[in-house]
């Protein structure tokens, strides 16, 4: 293993003006908008991870002119300064853009890479000590922020390897983040099908209610104990587990429980289904756990919840003085099902592919949980590389 030292992100810059810069003079507008140009980097494109080269703005040369600090490149770090702090990610070697143009809620930091490669110092800032380092630094008050994010950023100390070993354990990390995107694309392709095979054939309506029992969750947050299982809210519904995920070891019912391959559906805020694909959790209050009815395959159930949300959420949306919710009473209105003949014919075909999607996901989390496990091992020198490849292979 090579000697580690300590140094500053704005010791292993590149050496040219605003190496590690943000956006300054006049803001993007949204009437600076176009449907061609120079794409700005938002969050949307920062938000699983990996970039997300894809869903863009764009703004003229001419505006992006009055930002020269703003000027991203493949290889370029992008920061969130501003909201989600300390969200990350890095300009893809082969990105699908010459220049891109970071938003004001974002800073650039581009790396001398005869000094740091940019997809370790990248893993870095994913790490519980690159996240420490920033979060430390942030203020809570209001929208959440860092008050001097170019300083701030410039000052981050790190650990580094050389390059060689960057190199490595980058190539670990970036493989097995690999095979979560390839995962993912599995999962999503799958439920692209199943949606495209079942609109074709849904032709006969029944009240969406027939189809299935829906179980209310419960406020199980309240005087939860902090251990234990997931208590599953909408934030974890639609973004996973994160830090303000909540815990609780109370017992409940068993239509209180969510398990790999059930259907959940928040009834009110983001109004999403969702199949549970993480360790048994409890379900909080606003989300049904969907049972489908005896006869009835979950994918015919899912298929049928997913076709009314934008009905759905249309209905919320007039909700002026609350949260955007649905009642009971709207599962009583008819959807769209495939008669039980072809029900039969196309369910071996139906229940393949969320069985694919399934199994996608649960491979998904599986991995990624491997990697978190290994990237603080990596960035700290605690374990090596190959043992890490060993940990990794064995994983996949």
């Amino acid at each position: 293993m090579s000697e580690w030292t300590t140094v500053k992100l704005i010791d292993i810059a590149a050496a040219e003006p605003s190496a590690i810069s943000k956006p300054y003079g006049s803001a993007i507008l949204q009437s600076d908008y176009r449907l061609q140009g120079i794409p700005v980097v938002r969050g949307v494109n920062l938000a699983q991870g990996r970039f997300l080269d894809d869903k863009f703005v764009y703004i003229d040369e001419a505006v992006a002119a009055r930002m020269p600090g703003a000027r991203l490149r493949s290889g370029d770090l992008v920061v969130t300064h501003r909201g989600t702090i300390g969200q990350v990610s890095m300009i893809p070697r082969r990105s699908r853009f010459e220049t891109y143009a970071a938003s004001t809620s974002h800073v650039k930091v581009r790396l001398n890479e005869r000094r740091a490669l940019p997809e370790y110092v990248y893993y870095w800032f994913l790490s519980p000590a690159g996240r420490r380092s920033i979060l430390e630094r942030a203020s809570t008050v209001g929208v959440p922020g860092i008050a001097q994010p170019v300083a701030t950023i410039k000052s981050l100390e790190l650990r580094l390897p050389a390059l060689p070993e960057q190199r490595a354990i980058a190539e670990v990390l970036g493989a097995l983040d690999d095979k979560i995107a390839a995962s993912a694309a599995i999962t999503e392709k799958a439920d692209a099908l199943a949606g495209t095979t079942y609109e074709s054939v849904a032709t006969e309506n029944i009240p969406l209610s027939s189809l299935a029992r829906f179980v209310n969750g419960k406020a199980f947050t309240k005087g939860a104990s902090g251990t234990g299982r997931v208590v599953i809210r909408i934030a974890e519904l639609n973004s996973g587990l994160g830090g303000s995920t909540v815990y609780n070891d109370i017992e409940v019912a068993d239509d209180h429980v969510a398990r790999p391959g059930d259907l959940l559906f928040a009834w009110s805020g983001s109004l999403t289904a969702a199949r549970w694909f993480r360790t048994e959790a409890i379900i909080n209050q606003h989300i049904f756990k969907v049972v489908a009815d005896r006869g009835r395959p979950l994918w015919l159930v899912n298929q049928a919840v997913r076709s009314k949300l934008a009905e759905f959420k249309a209905i919320a949306a007039d909700k002026a003085t609350t949260m955007g919710h649905i009642q009971r009473r709207h599962l009583e209105q008819p959807v769209a099902i495939p008669s039980p003949e072809v029900v039969e014919r196309i369910d071996g075909i139906m229940t393949g592919l969320w069985d694919t999607a399934l199994a996608a996901e649960l491979e998904r989390e599986r991995l990624a949980a491997t990697r978190d496990e290994l990237l603080p091992l990596l960035m700290s020198g605690r374990i090596t590389v190959r043992d890490a490849e060993e940990v990794a292979e064995a994983a996949t």
